[in-house]
Order: C-alpha cells, then sequence, then structure tokens
C-alpha cells in the first residue's frame, strides 16, 4: 500500500508538472486552425499565426493531445498538439522577449540554408513572426517555437526593429494590403492569406499593420465609434451587414472595409469590391440592401478596450 501511495504521489506531481508546463504556448505553424470541440472533423472557429503567444486553458488527451487555446484577441478554440509548443512560463517569456522577424510577404518560405535552392522547412504568411537568430547577406536566420532554424529572404520579412520604423496604419497603407488579397477564396473562420471569411479578411488585414481587433464582425462593430450616415463614412472606416431585429437591436451578419466613392472590399466567396451606386460595374444590391453602418476604429487604437497592438495587448508582453 505504501508502494502504491509513493507510486500516486509521484503520478500526481508529473501530472501536476505537466499542467504547469501547459500554462503557456506559442503557435508552431504558419497557419494554426482552431476548431470547436477537440477532433479534426470538429468545425473550425478560427486561426491563429505561427509565433502567436496564447494561454493553454485545458488539455483533452485521448492518446493524442488537443489543447485548448486563448489567443491574444481572447478567443478560444482546440487545436491539435503539433500546432503549438507549449511552454514553461520561462521559456514564454523568453520567446515575447526574443528579437523578432515579420513576414511582410502575403506568402513566403524558409529554407534550411540561405539559398532558394534549399530544402523547404516551412510556409509563411503575412503575419507570421519568428525569432531573430541572425543574418547572412539578404537571408535572415530565423527560429521556430520548437528549436527548428531556418533562413528566409529579406524579400519576404524584416527583423521587427526595422519593421517598426516603417511601419504605416494610414487608411491608404491598410487599403493597399486589403487589395492585396484580391481573389482570395473565402472559407468559414479564416483569418490569413490562405483564406478568410468576412471578418477574418479584416482581422488578418489589420495585424499585417499591427492592430488587434476583435476576432468576429459582431464585436468589430462595438468598437471604435459607429457612423450612421453612409455619407460621413471615409476610406479605411468598417461597414456592416445585416439586419435589424424587432428591438431595433443590429444583427450583424457581414464586414468589411469602405475604400470611398461608395465602393467596399469584402470577402464574400473571395475578396472582392462591391459597390452601393447602382451605376457602378461593381454595384452590389445584396449587400446595399442589408447595409447596417460604419465604424470608425484607427483613431481608436490602444484607446478602446478590444484595439490594441502587439506593443500593448499583454499576451505578446507577459
Amino acid at each position: 500500500m505504501k508502494r502504491i501511495l509513493i507510486t500516486l504521489a509521484a503520478l500526481f506531481a508529473v501530472l501536476a508538472a505537466q499542467a504547469q508546463e501547459a500554462e503557456y504556448g506559442v503557435v508552431n505553424i504558419s497557419v494554426c486552425n482552431m476548431r470547436a470541440t477537440a477532433n479534426f472533423d470538429a468545425e473550425m472557429v478560427s486561426q491563429a499565426l505561427l509565433g502567436t503567444p496564447v494561454h493553454i486553458l485545458q488539455i483533452s488527451d485521448n492518446g493524442n493531445p488537443w489543447p485548448e487555446v486563448q489567443t491574444p484577441d481572447n478567443y478560444t478554440g482546440w487545436v491539435h498538439y503539433a500546432a503549438i509548443t507549449r511552454m514553461k512560463w520561462e521559456d514564454y517569456h523568453d520567446w515575447n522577449a526574443a528579437p523578432k522577424v515579420v513576414v511582410t510577404a502575403l506568402y513566403g518560405t524558409v529554407y534550411q540554408g540561405p539559398s532558394r535552392r534549399s530544402p523547404t522547412i516551412s510556409d509563411i504568411v503575412g503575419g507570421d513572426r519568428l525569432k531573430l537568430l541572425g543574418r547572412q547577406g539578404c537571408w535572415l536566420k530565423v527560429g521556430f517555437p520548437d528549436g527548428r532554424e531556418g533562413y528566409v529572404h529579406k524579400t519576404d520579412a524584416l527583423p521587427e526593429a526595422d519593421w517598426r520604423k516603417q511601419l504605416d496604419k494610414s487608411p491608404e497603407a491598410i487599403l493597399k494590403t486589403a487589395k492585396s488579397m484580391l481573389g482570395t477564396p473565402y472559407i468559414w473562420a479564416g483569418m490569413s492569406p490562405k483564406g478568410t471569411d468576412c471578418s477574418g479578411f479584416v482581422r488578418a488585414v489589420l495585424f499585417m499593420h499591427d492592430i488587434i481587433a476583435p476576432r468576429d464582425a459582431g464585436p468589430q462593430s462595438r468598437v471604435g465609434v459607429r457612423i450612421m450616415d453612409r455619407e460621413q463614412l471615409l476610406p479605411a472606416d468598417l461597414v456592416f451587414f445585416g439586419r435589424w431585429d424587432e428591438e431595433g437591436n443590429p444583427r450583424v451578419s457581414h464586414v468589411g472595409f469602405y475604400l470611398g466613392d461608395g465602393r467596399f472590399i469584402h470577402s464574400m466567396g473571395l475578396v472582392q469590391i462591391g459597390s452601393f451606386n447602382p451605376e457602378d460595374p461593381q454595384y452590389d444590391a445584396f449587400n446595399t440592401g442589408r447595409y447596417l453602418f460604419g465604424g470608425s476604429i484607427l483613431p481608436f487604437v490602444d484607446i478602446h478596450e478590444g484595439l490594441n497592438t502587439t506593443l500593448s495587448n499583454p499576451y505578446y508582453a507577459e
């Protein structure tokens, strides 16, 4: 009996240690799918990008561990264990504090050596972050959360310090990024250049300019300042669509960016441009008919709750 108690005590100690180690993690692949339950067959609810720090809420382990994670925008979902690197607090803190490389191209590749003829380690997408390990000519040596190392070309990424110096959060720059994703396919819960839903498109574009906004269209409509008069919209304001319920409350189901001159860019089937103007060849009668209001958010980053950056979001500062 004494031996059994000692064995159980040792087991509980191991489990307690594992639980402590499992409280933090960093996304380890270019785009990590988050699901409603701990199963590949479950509905995808969102995505997280390479280098994103996450909190691990719990782990479902049926022989194949699935952590439930919370991302910096406070979204939760279940991810396959291979998609993140679990870390102790100290390692998680060190990852956040280390110099980074920010992927600036919509798509790119990390190679084993400083050559495009070198074997591939991983794909990367805009907004991904890796650890900066060094420089070699036109190449940046990078590290993954799981310890892999490789090289990314400077045309696809920048050291974070250089990236911040040229970071442009103007409406013109944000809409230029949005237009660079024209033709990107619609994917439910998608939030990367590989595919987006409507709110994921907005979230992905803003994140490439270091703006962390709410994940879904409804919460996006509740930050910043609401603009009821469509004539008062400015470029890069958000435009929201849906319906009003019987009590006069908005039921937001779609979102995009306003381009100006009555046009907007949004993800529906694919990222495309629509227009409120019936005389415009890109007139979108369906969405014009369900337009609700607009929203100004850019002036309120780091002012309104739910709008912050990687410099102010607590997940990146921990």
